[in-house]
């Protein structure tokens, strides 16, 4: 298991993925997630919907949090990502689902992704 941290976002490896692949800015990403504060519980999850979600990395689609951390996983690969308040939805949070300066906490699988060619 791997640990990094960037820009207060940490990102913990608990499935290793492919080690080559990576994502990069402009790719459109395919994942997995459920999400949780820091109390344990459940805000969202994909696969609770069945639905693998798709975003295009580092263009502001989602929370910043999720642009760096996504960024430095490979395909396959499944992490924790925690995520301070100011790289999710800050002081203001989301009301009614995720309070004011939450830590979030996200399981993310990287499925697959496209290059920036064929997004």
């Amino acid at each position: 298991m791997s640990s990094g941290s960037n820009a207060g976002v940490v990102l913990h490896t608990t499935k290793p993925g492919d080690g080559v692949n990576f994502p990069s800015n402009g790719c459109t990403v395919k994942v997995h997630y459920e999400g949780f504060l820091e109390n344990g519980s459940k805000f969202d999850s994909s696969r609770d919907k069945k639905r693998p979600f798709n975003f295009k990395l580092g263009a502001g689609q989602v929370i910043q949090g999720w642009d760096i951390g996504v960024a430095k996983m490979s395909r396959g690969q499944i992490a924790k990502l925690t995520i301070p308040a100011a790289y999710g939805y800050g002081p203001q949070g989301y009301p009614p689902i995720i309070p004011q300066n939450a830590t979030l906490i996200f399981e993310v699988e990287l499925l697959d992704f496209s290059s920036k060619e064929n997004s």
